[in-house]
């Protein structure tokens, strides 16, 4: 390799690490349990990276809702349903990739969508992008 070809393969490296330590700003929201455990309902988060995953990572490290978002244990991201189950779904009822699995009721959406439509904790965000961190209140009789 000749040293253009090398200070070119370095310049191409340079700016793929910076384009992955690009900062994203984006509104967040949170509702039911975490419209209280927030310090605002809602507000502007600046993060390092553009993905939903880079997104969580920083805003779990300063913010603690985990425990409101994700469970401990397989048992906590699922419930049973107050009414029987079809034997045929019409829709795919998977549960998300392991480790992107929320808790039962708890949900992220970005402007408006379900992030696992939107390709989960990969899902790119932009400066701008509304997410919501959604755990409701839930009583029971």
């Amino acid at each position: 390799m000749s040293s253009v070809d090398a200070d070119r393969a370095a310049r191409s490296e340079a700016e793929a690490d910076a384009e992955a330590r690009a900062e994203t700003t984006v509104e967040v929201k949170g509702t039911g349990r975490l419209y209280d455990a927030l310090p605002e309902h809602r507000f502007e988060y600046t993060f390092e990276g553009d993905t939903l995953g880079d997104f969580l990572d920083a805003f779990l490290d300063e913010f603690d809702v985990e425990h409101l978002l994700f469970g401990e244990v397989p048992e906590d991201e699922v419930a049973n349903g107050w009414a029987p189950q079809p034997e045929e779904l019409p829709d795919d009822f998977t549960a998300n990739p392991e480790g992107e699995r929320t808790r039962a009721f708890a949900r992220i959406c970005i402007n408006g969508r379900f992030n696992e439509h939107l390709g989960g904790f990969d899902a790119e965000l932009e400066d701008g992008d509304r997410v919501a961190l959604m755990y409701p209140f839930m009583f029971c009789c």
